[in-house]
């Protein structure tokens, strides 16, 4: 067992090296994501509710369109390992132009939604912070995009460690503006949850131009450069970026979007039930953030493995990574077993909603594995660019199952907002199995 354990030791320290500065960055986030939820809660319960249901309202938009950048990671990858660093700036470029008429699709969609905010059933008093504050979420949308598609170059090349830098830039920045604008600090007005998503847009701003700017001043991405400035894409480029970023966007929109669902349900229950399911849903984010980081240097290295046509490495990475993903999990699960109640206490401080919050840590201990092993997959699989079984596996898992499933918990059974985090590990759990299982019939399917 030793032996054979010591075999993917290479393997794991790449994916370590690659996959750490991505959870730097990831942390960093979830830092700001606390940072933002305890300001807002302790502004006002209203505050924090309506802060919970635009964001999970977002999340199936930003999950859509960062989705749809990375159809770039594979096909990047692969051109890596085939040292063509040229044709993988001109691939940047096509993939530049189809992220952002993908966005401002995305973006039409949610305005139409804002103006029917009204009939999502939420209570009336809140939508007086709902509506300015999802305006500068829609604002936010394509610099997310933007910043995406040229991070995902990135980490095709093996560089994780720039976006790590400029995500941590930005979450510093952030940080300060929430202090400044919720609370009107500084000389600043007071604004509450709207200076929260002032701050959250600036931050979104400054992330892709932070980006943009070394890509094109910088001497070690010459070549990287000129190929996205002129070099010719290759016939089929756009159709094959396509083909491989649809699938991968509707994945994870149907995923955020049965967690969205489940927080327009709660959204019925009241304002305390939402702010304690958003509380729960941000500190989940804890171990969600960290499976993605270590998921996205899967994908790299499996596509790495794919443009040199071995279907022996592409599993040896996967099932490398599963074993630091199963060691994430482990941690991420004590984290919440013995500090999430303390975690929980710093978001509001409205004795009800923490109360009601703790109730959820079983359940969301619960799905840590089935998250952890989708995560897996699904990143392993992304990067063989064969995602198309990624679309019915999601649509069946979150939407065909997972939905209904959150639905009957929630409600005929009477277990509520429980209920709700419950029915999580039904769809995550499947997913994980039908994900495993498309990835080793892909690479069996790839051999030589």
């Amino acid at each position: 067992m030793l032996n054979r354990l010591r075999t993917f030791l290479p393997a794991y320290r790449e994916l370590i090296r690659l996959g750490l500065p991505i959870l730097v960055g990831q942390l960093g986030m979830i830092v700001v994501g606390f940072a933002d939820n305890i300001m807002v809660g302790h502004y006002s319960t209203a505050a924090l509710a309506s802060a919970s249901f635009v964001n999970n309202l977002f999340n199936v938009a930003i999950f859509c369109c960062v989705g749809f950048t990375y159809g770039l990671t594979p096909l990047a990858g692969a051109l890596f390992g085939k040292g063509d660093r040229r044709q993988i700036g001109a691939l940047t470029r096509v993939a530049m132009w189809l992220n952002i008429a993908y966005t401002l699709l995305v973006t039409a969609i949610m305005t139409a939604i804002y103006f029917n905010l009204d009939r999502l059933g939420q209570p009336a008093e809140l939508l007086p912070l709902i509506r300015p504050y999802f305006i500068l979420y829609l604002i936010g949308m394509l610099p997310v995009a933007v910043f995406n598609v040229a991070a995902q170059w990135s980490y095709a090349i093996n560089n994780t460690a720039m976006p790590m830098w400029i995500i941590l830039g930005a979450n510093c920045l952030n940080v300060a503006g929430n202090y400044a604008l919720i609370y009107g600090n500084w000389g600043m007005p007071e604004l509450g949850l709207f200076g929260a998503g002032l701050s959250t847009l600036a931050a979104r701003i400054v992330c892709p131009l932070t980006i943009l700017a070394a890509l094109m001043g910088a001497r070690k991405f010459r070549d990287y450069r000129e190929g996205l400035l002129h070099t010719p894409s290759r016939k089929g480029d756009a159709r094959l970026l396509w083909r491989t970023s649809l699938p991968v966007s509707l994945q994870m929109t149907f995923e955020s979007g049965s967690f969205t669902a489940a927080a327009v349900m709660v959204g019925w229950l009241g304002a305390v039930p939402l702010a304690a399911f958003q509380v729960a849903v941000i500190v989940g984010m804890l171990g969600f953030c960290v499976y993605y980081s270590l998921g996205s240097a899967i994908s790299v290295k499996v596509a790495n493995a794919a443009g040199l046509g071995s279907r022996e490495g592409m599993r040896h990475v996967a099932w490398a990574g599963y074993h630091i993903m199963l060691a994430l999990m482990l941690c991420a699960s004590l984290i919440f077993v013995f500090g999430g109640r303390h975690l929980m206490a710093f978001f509001s401080n409205d004795p009800e909603v923490i109360a009601l919050a703790a109730s959820l840590i079983f359940p969301l201990v619960l799905y840590q594995l089935g998250d952890a092993t989708q995560i897996t997959f699904a990143n392993a699989l992304r990067g063989t660019s064969h995602v198309m079984p990624m679309l019915w596996i999601a649509f069946f898992s979150y939407i065909v199952v997972g939905i209904p499933a959150t639905y009957v918990c929630c409600f005929p059974a009477g277990l509520g907002t429980y209920g709700v985090i419950l029915s999580f590990s039904v769809a995550l759990f499947l997913a994980a199995a039908l994900f495993l299982h498309s990835f080793l019939k892909t690479t069996r399917k790839t051999s030589n």
